[in-house]
């Protein structure tokens, strides 16, 4: 296999049953070269690296290495042309263990004793990178930002010399990112190649070299980094002004919602990943919980939702104990979610939009007429969800799998505060998400806090978690390290509490009504 010196992607198109996906791209990249690709989600960056990855054949154009047409049939191929990619959405096999996953892309697998020699590399590689995976471990017991690691590692490992990352940041901790983009940068000194699909134009402006931007499948701009700043790479984007900064309006908490008393929760090998977690959530307030991926959060809000069973503890809502019922009575009882993968388990994906639009309702009166749903309602509510959200789609009557990434999450928020719950809860709501959508589901959320309902935000953008909460809670191997108020002065030591190297005291945390 020879050495990519350049690549180029020569007036690429695609089309999805009639809707144009990619129309006459072309980009070039080159040895010892990171190129950014920027573009509001379902701008056709992920189907342009899913044809260079050969998951997608073009309808049309062609695919040059070292000034050689090439074509790529599968990701075999791919991988033999020395092209790599991490992507967004996770190609894990969920019953599966970490290793054996890895296993099934990596072609040095040995033949003798597999498991322990690449057991030992799995472990070498993730040392090297600061990665903590276990690969022995089961992929449907591991977070998203653990899932995450796993596919960085898998395409790692293969060694290639272009490497394609779709989002790869999304869920780790800013550290993690930062000793990531270190070994980016070594691996171009080196002369590899990367192209970075990000949301984040702080990433593109400090990693890349130079940047393409698409908008509805065309390419609207290019530059080199040093050339451009944030402000021009959003406008770019999304063709207006963004507000970088959300002003929040300081506002007097409410009745209480939620209380959580004393609560233990195991996780899926039966070990205490949530240990005697307690704390309150009030109305006209969004209370953070921050931390590292794994550490218990998923299992928390699993538990609140009524999707895990809670050891010990009592869950409480708005003076009802809800502790151990199930996922409907937890939802008619005023709690939504707004899950951490959205495709896994916010939507049905081969369902049209309309019954997307009331999963968890369905059982609901105004839609349904005896043994028969009221499918004239659904579709007027469906319509209206879309356009209150802004949701962009060819029509209510296409599969939910068919929209891009933000505008599932925007279908998913729709849906969830539709009903105006007394509580949502959200799991990294803008996670994987371009800068328009993002500010405008932090709008969404404030919004709600206005209306007097209570947000329980988790996040691993710490940036997200400063902006938008009032309380922010700092969790670290199922225990929280503290509760304070978003603009105490102690929270400059958030990553020393995230690391679980400092923990405030419970006389020393947050107010509560008790000590307004």
């Amino acid at each position: 296999m020879a050495k990519i010196e350049s690549l180029e992607m020569i007036n690429i198109s695609k089309s999805f049953q009639g809707v144009k996906a990619n129309s006459d791209i072309n980009i070039t990249v080159r040895e010892g070269e990171i190129l950014g690709l920027l573009g509001e989600n379902g701008a056709g960056k992920t189907t342009l690296m899913n044809i260079l990855y050969g998951l997608y054949q073009p309808d049309s154009g062609s695919i040059r290495i070292n000034g050689k047409n090439i074509t790529i049939h599968s990701p075999v191929d791919s991988r033999h042309h020395g092209i790599g990619m991490v992507h967004q959405h996770f190609m894990l096999i969920q019953n599966h263990t970490v290793a054996e996953n890895i296993a099934l892309g990596f072609e040095q697998t040995p033949q003798l004793f597999p498991q322990r020699n690449l057991n030992e590399k799995i472990l070498s590689f993730a040392e090297k990178f600061n990665f903590d995976v276990d690969p022995s471990r089961m992929v449907w017991q591991l977070s998203a930002g653990e899932q995450q690691r796993v596919e960085i590692l898998k395409a790692l490992m293969n060694g290639a010399d272009l490497l394609i990352l779709d989002e790869p940041t999304s869920v780790l901790t800013a550290q993690e990112s930062r000793d990531l983009f270190q070994n980016f940068r070594k691996m171009r000194d080196q002369g590899h190649m990367i192209i970075l699909i990000s949301h984040k134009l702080d990433e593109i402006l400090d990693l890349c070299d130079r940047v393409t931007v698409l908008q509805k499948g065309r390419v609207v701009g290019e530059a080199d980094t040093k050339e451009v700043d944030k402000k021009g790479l959003a406008r770019m984007m999304i063709g207006r002004d963004i507000i970088f900064q959300i002003e929040k309006e300081p506002m007097a908490r409410s009745e209480k919602v939620l209380d959580i008393e004393a609560v233990t929760v195991k996780s899926d090998k039966g070990l205490d990943v949530v240990r005697g977690v307690s704390f309150e959530i009030f109305r006209n307030e969004i209370f953070g919980i921050a931390g590292v991926s794994g550490n218990g959060q998923r299992e928390l809000v699993e538990a609140i939702t009524g999707l895990r069973r809670v050891e010990s503890g009592k869950i409480i809502m708005e003076g009802t104990d809800i502790t151990n019922q199930t996922a409907r009575f937890v939802y008619d009882s005023g709690i939504a979610h707004v899950p951490e993968e959205r495709i896994k388990f916010g939507i049905a994906p081969g369902l049209c939009l309309y019954d997307n639009a009331i999963l968890k309702q369905h059982h609901k009166s105004k839609y349904s007429a005896r043994l028969f749903l009221a499918y004239n309602k659904i579709k007027q509510h469906t319509q209206q969800l879309l356009s209150e959200f802004k949701v962009l789609a060819p029509s209510i009557n296409v599969q939910a799998k068919n929209l891009s990434g933000g505008n599932i999450q925007k279908l998913i928020l729709g849906r969830e505060i539709s009903e105006k719950p007394s509580l949502l809860v959200a799991s990294h709501p803008t996670y994987g998400l371009d800068v328009g959508a993002t500010e405008y589901l932090r709008n969404q959320l404030l919004k709600r806090r206005r209306e007097g309902g209570a947000v329980l935000l988790v996040s691993e953008d710490l940036e997200e978690i400063f902006e938008l909460c009032d309380r922010i809670a700092v969790m670290f191997r199922g225990e929280f390290m503290g509760i304070l108020d978003a603009d105490d002065e102690r929270l400059k030591d958030i990553g020393l509490m995230m690391a679980g190297s400092m923990r405030i005291p419970p006389e020393e945390r947050g107010q509560t009504t008790d000590d307004r």
